[in-house]
């Protein structure tokens, strides 16, 4: 487990601050990804993922969330970043990606790799970087 402080903010792996309706309600009413997302789907990928949230010092409450898809071996696959709208332009994102990617460092996995139409620019501060060669990767169901 994990915790970073930045700002007003507790950043933390403990699966026990999730809030998992918050996350639910987030995901599936306000992220183009996620849409629609049953409570039942979400818990499971809750379940089967190593999770991040982000926590208002003051209150404790849950302003920030983002999920990673690992073997904690060789590699990892970031994905339901979310930051509510309340606590946006402050750097969060930002902050919440790099604890995931400090949390994952050790492991020394191999890629870490995630999708997104619109936040690129938050993800290359930190050094995501396009594909150089898409023509080795292949996908299973919808795209």
């Amino acid at each position: 487990m994990s915790e970073v402080i930045f700002r007003d903010y507790v950043i933390s792996s403990d699966p026990g601050r999730l809030d998992a309706a918050r996350v639910h309600n987030w995901l599936s009413t306000d992220a183009y990804w996620a849409l629609g997302r049953s409570r039942e789907k979400q818990d499971a990928a809750i379940a089967g993922s190593l999770n991040f949230g982000a926590y208002e010092r003051s209150s404790g409450d849950q302003v920030a969330y983002a999920r990673i898809v690992t073997d904690h071996a060789t590699f990892a696959w970031l994905c339901d970043v979310y930051v509510d709208r309340a606590a946006r332009g402050q750097g969060l994102g930002t902050a919440l990606v790099t604890a995931v990617r400090d949390h994952l460092e050790p492991a020394g996995l191999r890629r870490i790799l995630l999708a997104t139409a619109d936040a690129h620019g938050v993800y290359e501060k930190i050094g995501f970087r396009p594909l150089e060669t898409t023509d080795k990767w292949m996908a299973l169901g919808r795209q």
